[in-house]
Protein backbone atom coordinates (compact mmCIF):
# COMPACT_ATOMS: atom_id res chain seq x y z
CA UNK A 1 0.00 0.00 0.00
CA UNK A 2 1.06 3.56 -0.73
CA UNK A 3 -0.56 6.15 1.53
CA UNK A 4 -0.07 9.82 0.71
CA UNK A 5 -0.13 12.39 3.51
CA UNK A 6 -0.86 16.04 2.74
CA UNK A 7 -0.18 18.75 5.29
CA UNK A 8 -2.50 21.66 6.21
CA UNK A 9 -3.12 24.20 3.46
CA UNK A 10 -2.62 27.35 5.54
CA UNK A 11 -5.23 29.15 3.39
CA UNK A 12 -3.44 28.36 0.15
CA UNK A 13 -5.81 26.28 -2.01
CA UNK A 14 -3.66 26.70 -5.13
CA UNK A 15 -0.67 25.00 -3.54
CA UNK A 16 -2.93 22.39 -1.93
CA UNK A 17 -4.24 21.38 -5.34
CA UNK A 18 -0.72 21.25 -6.77
CA UNK A 19 0.40 18.97 -3.93
CA UNK A 20 -2.69 16.77 -4.33
CA UNK A 21 -1.91 16.42 -8.05
CA UNK A 22 1.66 15.49 -7.16
CA UNK A 23 0.47 12.77 -4.76
CA UNK A 24 -1.91 11.28 -7.33
CA UNK A 25 0.22 11.59 -10.47
CA UNK A 26 3.84 11.40 -9.36
CA UNK A 27 3.70 9.37 -6.14
CA UNK A 28 0.84 7.21 -7.43
CA UNK A 29 -0.61 6.84 -3.96
CA UNK A 30 -3.43 4.34 -3.54
CA UNK A 31 -5.06 6.83 -1.20
CA UNK A 32 -4.14 10.18 0.32
CA UNK A 33 -5.24 11.77 3.58
CA UNK A 34 -5.34 15.52 4.15
CA UNK A 35 -4.22 16.23 7.71
CA UNK A 36 -5.76 19.68 8.03
CA UNK A 37 -9.17 20.26 9.60
CA UNK A 38 -10.16 23.44 7.78
CA UNK A 39 -12.28 21.92 5.01
CA UNK A 40 -9.79 23.15 2.41
CA UNK A 41 -9.42 19.84 0.59
CA UNK A 42 -13.19 19.41 0.30
CA UNK A 43 -13.37 22.82 -1.40
CA UNK A 44 -10.45 22.04 -3.71
CA UNK A 45 -11.89 18.67 -4.77
CA UNK A 46 -15.36 20.16 -5.30
CA UNK A 47 -14.05 22.86 -7.65
CA UNK A 48 -11.64 20.43 -9.33
CA UNK A 49 -14.42 17.94 -10.10
CA UNK A 50 -16.71 20.70 -11.39
CA UNK A 51 -13.91 21.94 -13.64
CA UNK A 52 -13.36 18.43 -15.03
CA UNK A 53 -16.96 17.69 -16.02
CA UNK A 54 -18.15 21.28 -16.51
CA UNK A 55 -21.32 20.65 -14.54
CA UNK A 56 -22.77 18.59 -11.73
CA UNK A 57 -19.90 16.24 -10.75
CA UNK A 58 -22.00 13.82 -8.67
CA UNK A 59 -22.14 10.10 -9.44
CA UNK A 60 -25.91 10.33 -9.88
CA UNK A 61 -25.47 12.77 -12.78
CA UNK A 62 -23.02 10.64 -14.78
CA UNK A 63 -25.63 9.39 -17.28
CA UNK A 64 -26.92 12.90 -17.83
CA UNK A 65 -23.35 14.07 -18.48
CA UNK A 66 -22.79 11.16 -20.87
CA UNK A 67 -25.94 11.94 -22.83
CA UNK A 68 -25.05 15.61 -23.14
CA UNK A 69 -21.40 15.02 -24.05
CA UNK A 70 -21.49 11.88 -26.18
CA UNK A 71 -24.80 11.74 -28.06
CA UNK A 72 -23.40 13.45 -31.15
CA UNK A 73 -19.72 13.42 -30.24
CA UNK A 74 -16.71 12.36 -32.26
CA UNK A 75 -14.43 9.55 -31.09
CA UNK A 76 -11.96 12.16 -29.86
CA UNK A 77 -14.65 13.95 -27.84
CA UNK A 78 -15.85 10.68 -26.32
CA UNK A 79 -12.29 9.82 -25.29
CA UNK A 80 -11.96 13.26 -23.68
CA UNK A 81 -15.22 12.67 -21.78
CA UNK A 82 -14.04 9.27 -20.52
CA UNK A 83 -10.67 10.72 -19.50
CA UNK A 84 -12.36 13.47 -17.48
CA UNK A 85 -14.64 10.92 -15.78
CA UNK A 86 -11.69 8.71 -14.87
CA UNK A 87 -9.94 11.70 -13.34
CA UNK A 88 -13.10 12.58 -11.41
CA UNK A 89 -13.19 9.06 -10.01
CA UNK A 90 -9.53 9.36 -9.05
CA UNK A 91 -10.34 12.35 -6.86
CA UNK A 92 -12.13 9.93 -4.51
CA UNK A 93 -8.67 8.75 -3.46
CA UNK A 94 -8.26 12.09 -1.68
CA UNK A 95 -9.67 11.90 1.85
CA UNK A 96 -9.89 14.11 4.93
CA UNK A 97 -9.83 13.50 8.65
CA UNK A 98 -13.51 13.41 9.74
CA UNK A 99 -13.11 16.22 12.31
CA UNK A 100 -10.51 18.00 14.46
CA UNK A 101 -10.42 15.34 17.18
CA UNK A 102 -10.71 12.32 14.89
CA UNK A 103 -8.21 9.50 14.71
CA UNK A 104 -7.88 7.37 11.61
CA UNK A 105 -6.22 3.96 11.78
CA UNK A 106 -4.31 2.56 8.81
CA UNK A 107 -2.92 -0.97 8.62
CA UNK A 108 0.19 -1.98 6.70
CA UNK A 109 0.01 -5.76 7.16
CA UNK A 110 0.81 -5.95 10.90
CA UNK A 111 2.02 -2.34 11.24
CA UNK A 112 -0.50 0.10 12.73
CA UNK A 113 -0.46 3.80 11.89
CA UNK A 114 -2.65 6.32 13.71
CA UNK A 115 -3.46 9.58 11.91
CA UNK A 116 -4.59 12.71 13.78
CA UNK A 117 -4.48 16.46 13.29
CA UNK A 118 -3.00 17.49 16.65
CA UNK A 119 -0.59 15.09 18.34
CA UNK A 120 -1.39 16.71 21.71
CA UNK A 121 -4.68 14.80 21.56
CA UNK A 122 -2.97 11.41 21.37
CA UNK A 123 -3.59 9.28 24.43
CA UNK A 124 -2.33 5.95 25.72
CA UNK A 125 -4.96 3.99 23.80
CA UNK A 126 -3.76 5.59 20.56
CA UNK A 127 -0.10 5.00 21.24
CA UNK A 128 -0.08 1.44 22.57
CA UNK A 129 -0.92 -0.39 19.32
CA UNK A 130 0.69 2.11 16.95
CA UNK A 131 4.11 1.89 15.34
CA UNK A 132 3.60 5.11 13.36
CA UNK A 133 1.92 8.25 14.74
CA UNK A 134 1.05 10.72 12.00
CA UNK A 135 -0.05 14.28 12.76
CA UNK A 136 -0.86 17.36 10.73
CA UNK A 137 -0.36 20.25 13.13
CA UNK A 138 3.34 21.04 12.86
CA UNK A 139 5.35 24.04 11.71
CA UNK A 140 8.01 21.73 10.25
CA UNK A 141 8.08 18.37 8.48
CA UNK A 142 9.04 15.60 10.92
CA UNK A 143 10.29 12.03 10.84
CA UNK A 144 11.33 11.25 14.40
CA UNK A 145 11.83 7.76 15.78
CA UNK A 146 11.57 7.11 19.52
CA UNK A 147 12.23 3.49 20.36
CA UNK A 148 9.92 1.32 18.27
CA UNK A 149 7.62 4.21 17.36
CA UNK A 150 7.90 6.92 14.76
CA UNK A 151 6.31 10.37 14.79
CA UNK A 152 5.64 11.67 11.29
CA UNK A 153 4.28 14.95 9.94
CA UNK A 154 4.52 16.33 6.40
CA UNK A 155 4.35 19.91 7.71
CA UNK A 156 2.35 22.66 5.93
CA UNK A 157 1.86 22.26 2.17
CA UNK A 158 3.79 25.48 1.56
CA UNK A 159 6.89 24.33 3.45
CA UNK A 160 9.88 24.21 1.05
CA UNK A 161 11.17 20.97 2.60
CA UNK A 162 7.88 19.20 3.14
CA UNK A 163 4.13 19.46 2.77
CA UNK A 164 3.75 15.93 1.45
CA UNK A 165 4.79 12.56 2.85
CA UNK A 166 4.36 8.99 1.66
CA UNK A 167 4.07 5.82 3.70
CA UNK A 168 4.87 2.87 1.46
CA UNK A 169 4.92 -0.82 2.25
CA UNK A 170 7.99 -2.48 0.76
CA UNK A 171 8.30 -6.05 -0.52
CA UNK A 172 9.81 -7.26 2.76
CA UNK A 173 6.92 -5.77 4.74
CA UNK A 174 8.90 -2.81 6.06
CA UNK A 175 7.14 0.55 5.96
CA UNK A 176 9.14 3.47 4.55
CA UNK A 177 8.32 7.12 5.17
CA UNK A 178 9.44 9.75 2.67
CA UNK A 179 9.15 13.53 2.84
CA UNK A 180 8.83 15.55 -0.37
CA UNK A 181 9.70 19.20 -0.79
CA UNK A 182 7.68 21.80 -2.66
CA UNK A 183 9.77 21.06 -5.79
CA UNK A 184 8.87 17.36 -5.64
CA UNK A 185 12.28 16.16 -4.54
CA UNK A 186 12.79 13.60 -1.78
CA UNK A 187 14.00 15.47 1.30
CA UNK A 188 14.22 12.50 3.66
CA UNK A 189 13.39 8.82 3.43
CA UNK A 190 13.81 6.01 5.93
CA UNK A 191 12.28 2.77 7.14
CA UNK A 192 10.08 3.67 10.11
CA UNK A 193 8.45 0.34 10.98
CA UNK A 194 8.96 -3.36 10.50
CA UNK A 195 6.25 -6.02 10.47
CA UNK A 196 5.55 -7.92 13.65
CA UNK A 197 6.54 -11.44 12.71
CA UNK A 198 5.12 -12.80 15.97
CA UNK A 199 6.83 -13.42 19.26
CA UNK A 200 9.06 -16.45 19.58
CA UNK A 201 8.29 -18.88 22.39
CA UNK A 202 11.15 -20.51 24.29
CA UNK A 203 11.05 -22.95 27.17
CA UNK A 204 13.43 -22.53 30.09
CA UNK A 205 13.33 -24.66 33.22
CA UNK A 206 10.00 -26.16 32.23
CA UNK A 207 8.27 -22.77 31.95
CA UNK A 208 7.20 -21.14 28.71
CA UNK A 209 8.43 -17.58 28.11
Amino acid sequence: MRLGLIGPAKRNPKVLRERAEFVLDELRADRAVYLGVDGALDDVVKHWAHELVKGDPSDSAVWQRAAQSCANASAQQINAFLSAERRRQQLKQLECLPHANARTIELFESVVAVLIHDKALLDEEDMLPASILVFGRSAEPVIHKIGLRCFLSPGPVTHPSGGVALLAEEEDGNVRASLYGIDGSVVKSEVVAQPNRGARMTVQGGAAS
